[in-house]
């Protein structure tokens, strides 16, 4: 096999969810597409890298100092929605249902990989929290035991504000999902979280 081919597919499999026989895959149809579309891509990956930014208000990915959800006028101030990485974002601005504002931990509490509370932003949530203006708290995190962690040491801090209000989605049974595949946390969350029935 060419050195440069298995070079290639080296780096490419070092990326998350893409074996070997993926990147031979992807590393055989950059090789057929054009060159200025191959240059175009790989500059645009080095200039995503070089210069990304995060928000200094929210740690959500930026161009610039501020992103355009923190900038945006329209968006409710008072409401913010605590989740752990980026593309959390993206999938619930993706439902279109919801105009608050974010905040991006950068991950969850673990110490089976090492991260601790001090690895995440959430000193910088307390901050904003602590200069005004936001009535509710949406925590929007995972549901494993790293997540649950993180839930708890989360409610735990933001106890210092009485007045705020502090909510999480909701945990149960998914749409279309059956009872009998359910493991018995996500059961005891459904039952938690039940709902009254319309009986109009």
């Amino acid at each position: 096999m060419s050195k440069l081919l298995d070079d290639a597919i080296g780096e490419l499999s070092r990326l998350p969810g893409i074996g070997r026989r993926t990147a031979l895959r992807l590393a055989m149809h950059m090789l057929r597409m054009e060159q200025e579309d191959v240059a175009r891509m790989t500059a645009a990956i080095s200039r995503f890298r070089n210069e990304i930014k995060y928000c200094k208000h929210c740690n959500n990915l930026s161009d610039t100092d501020i992103c355009d959800i923190c900038s945006d006028p329209s968006r409710d101030k008072s409401v913010v929605c605590v989740v752990e990485q980026v593309g959390d974002v993206l999938s619930i601005e993706n439902t279109r249902q919801y105009n608050g504002l974010y905040h991006v931990l950068g991950g969850v509490i673990s110490p089976m990989q090492g991260i601790a509370p001090s690895d995440l932003k959430i000193d910088l949530l307390l901050d904003n929290i602590a200069s005004g203006g936001i009535r509710e708290v949406i925590l929007a995190i995972s549901t494993t035991v790293e997540g649950e962690t993180t839930l708890f040491y989360l409610t735990r801090r933001l106890e210092r504000f009485p007045d705020l209000k502090v909510t999480t989605i909701a945990r149960g049974i998914g749409f279309g999902d059956e009872i009998e595949y359910a493991d018995e946390l996500t059961i005891a969350h459904a039952l938690h979280n039940r709902m009254p029935v319309n009986r109009q």
